[in-house]
């Protein structure tokens, strides 16, 4: 693994507040930020490292052994801005969605559609397989965007599964984790659990993501080990298809309340002009902009690194 210097870990804490922020927004992965960042891959192989021959080398080498492979001082860095995000950053975030949604989903959709481009470029030969890729991760990420939530579920079982299955979105550029735990049905489940300090359902969420990202990880790794191209541009697909989610104006058809949140969950998307209320076109455009033009500020933070 990569020897950094004491600002090279602040970046990197830095990146992990992003993430953070990212995976606030319901339709908006933290693993796009990851990706654009240029931390992505870095990301899985560490998260693969983590496994039952870490006991083997604490045994032979000791605990600095087990942090070196792991890679322990970078995840260590993402981690701690992650949380530091959710605990901070997640409630000017949320505030924003609430009084500022149109700019807020301009801003990132920005953002987004610009990651189109940076993964794409990514794809080293743009051949048959990889344009099929493209379309199927696409359509995939489109169809899930279109889901109906599922009723809400107290089984330990499912709460387990849904934390598996909302962590590998959250790693995957293009599909946000909250959002999966919406259309599961599991959200107001985990919110309550949080409030009221379930530890039984916290802790059984939990180790679901923990499973998930494991596992998930490993899948991830193999798929750019053997196929890189074609995961490339399947990724790529999702970005695409995720867009979809984050259009700023819509219609919002109807809404449900989880704790003191209410979300929408079925809405329409329609022109700005169509728009009933002020559409802040200008000031739309511009937060667009700003959110396009911070993917190429990152990609350049990133390759000088």
């Amino acid at each position: 693994m990569p020897s950094r210097s004491l600002l090279q870990y602040f970046i990197i804490t830095l990146k992990g507040i992003a993430m953070g922020a990212a995976d606030v927004v319901p339709g908006v992965s933290g693993g796009t930020i990851a990706f654009i960042s240029g931390i992505y891959e870095e990301l899985i192989t560490s998260i693969n490292e983590i496994n039952l021959s870490l006991f083997d080398t604490f045994k032979k080498k000791g605990i600095q052994a087990v942090w070196k492979q792991v890679n322990g001082s970078f995840l260590f860095a993402l981690f701690i801005g992650i949380f530091i995000s959710l605990f901070s950053l997640a409630t000017l975030v949320s505030w924003l969605l609430a009084n500022e949604p149109i700019l807020v989903w301009s801003f990132f959709f920005g953002l987004v559609f610009a990651s189109i481009f940076f993964v794409g470029k990514e794809v080293e030969k743009w051949n048959i397989g990889a344009v099929i890729m493209l379309f199927i991760g696409a359509i995939l990420a489109f169809y899930i965007t279109t889901l109906p939530p599922s009723e809400n579920s107290e089984s330990l079982l499912y709460l387990f599964l849904s934390g598996a299955l909302a962590v590998c979105a959250m790693i995957l550029p293009g599909i946000s984790g909250a959002f999966i735990l919406v259309l599961l049905g599991s959200y107001k489940t985990i919110l309550e659990a949080v409030h009221k300090w379930d530890f039984q359902v916290v802790v059984t969420v939990g180790l679901g993501a923990i499973f998930g990202l494991l596992s998930f990880a490993k899948l991830l790794k193999w798929m750019f080990s053997n196929y890189k191209n074609i995961t490339l541009a399947l990724l790529t697909g999702f970005i695409l298809g995720s867009l979809n989610k984050i259009w700023p104006w819509k219609r919002i058809l109807e809404t449900r309340t989880f704790g003191e949140k209410i979300i929408p969950i079925k809405t329409q998307n329609i022109s700005p002009f169509a728009f009933e209320d002020d559409p802040q076109l200008l000031f739309a455009i511009l937060a667009a902009v700003v959110g396009f033009s911070l993917i190429f500020i990152l990609e350049k933070v990133a390759s000088k690194e």
